[in-house]
């Protein structure tokens, strides 16, 4: 029993001694290094955004050419790109339409309506 205890602690160790050392280095990055990593995948979203159909439609009715909004987006900074793709993935998908504050009315009142016929 205590030859078991003994083998395994003893297998414990080597395995822990062999395992613990790895090759991960670690080192300073600049900041340019670590902006450039991020820039290039958040101006690719805002162009695919202007790819899409609903985009150049939108554009095109408020008189914007999307080839120009193309070349906007292409001569940004970094940073007025990573503020843009924010407000991109942050903004609401959907508003609030007419129809849907009449919908909303028209629930409203048939509920107060039948609630106050008791």
């Amino acid at each position: 029993m205590i030859s078991l205890k003994k083998n395994t602690c003893r297998v414990l160790v080597v395995a822990l001694m062999t395992l613990s050392f790895q090759s991960a280095r670690a080192g300073m990055i600049g900041t340019e290094q670590a902006a450039a990593g991020t820039a290039p995948v958040e101006r690719s979203m805002v162009l695919s955004v202007l790819d899409r159909a609903e985009t150049v439609a939108q554009l095109q009715s408020q008189g914007i050419d999307p080839a120009m909004a193309r070349e906007r987006v292409a001569s940004m900074t970094d940073q007025e790109v990573q503020k843009l793709a924010g407000d991109i993935q942050t903004a609401p998908a959907g508003a609030w339409s007419t129809g849907a504050t009449v919908a909303v009315l028209i629930v409203a009142g048939l509920i107060w309506y039948f609630a106050m016929r008791k």
